[in-house]
């Protein structure tokens, strides 16, 4: 994806919706990671991932955490953008990938 991503609240499923909430992740976050991710590795055939690390410095269920790391997961079906999940995790020192 080269081009700065926009997501409707009508993408926005109720699973997707529901992981969101449980993950702590926005929309921007989102956003942000299908525009500027690099492509995750564990994606299975058929389904796209993006993944982006976030400077977070702030607390999560009671823990702090300096980076965030998001990656979304998506297909196409036909010409329709479908957002499948999206995923957290917490902690430093991510590795960082490249876009590609």
């Amino acid at each position: 994806m080269d081009q700065e991503i926009k997501v409707k609240e009508s993408d926005l499923h109720q699973h997707i919706r529901a992981r969101m909430l449980q993950r702590g992740i926005s929309i921007i976050e989102i956003e942000e990671t299908l525009t500027r991710g690099w492509d995750a590795g564990d994606a299975v055939e058929g389904i796209a991932g993006k993944v982006a690390v976030f400077t977070y410095n702030a607390e999560w269920e009671g823990k702090f955490f300096e980076e965030k790391e998001v990656t979304v997961y998506y297909k196409y079906k036909g010409e329709e953008f479908v957002l499948l999940t999206a995923k957290a995790r917490y902690g430093k020192d991510f590795k960082k990938g490249e876009k590609r």
